[in-house]
């Protein structure tokens, strides 16, 4: 399973997210599982079970920072499927290839 999820806490002391929002990548890297961070949501696959401890996890640490946390989750189920965070990317990329400007 992929998981592309965005944690953002509020009710917090500062106006900036991205000290929160480094505590939860930190969880996510620190996990051992594939992972890509990008400006809006950080993606990691593994197992069903695996995979949403390390979002819980990530999403408490950004809990620290005020008083509640948003979470936004987007998820590909797709039993028996490893490594399609690089696979996806470079089917669509095979794709491009082969169109002309």
């Amino acid at each position: 399973m992929i998981v592309a999820f965005s944690v953002a806490p509020s009710g917090g002391e500062s106006d900036s997210v991205s000290e929160a929002v480094a505590a939860a990548v930190r969880v996510v890297r620190e996990s051992g599982l594939p992972h890509e961070t990008s400006s809006m949501f950080t993606s990691l696959e593994g197992e069903w079970d695996e995979v949403m401890d390390v979002v819980k996890r990530a999403t408490e640490a950004a809990g620290r920072y005020g008083s509640r946390v948003s979470l936004v989750l987007k998820a590909d189920i797709r039993p028996g499927w490893t490594g399609q965070m690089d696979a996806k990317v470079a089917r669509v990329e095979e794709h491009l290839s082969s169109w002309q400007d």
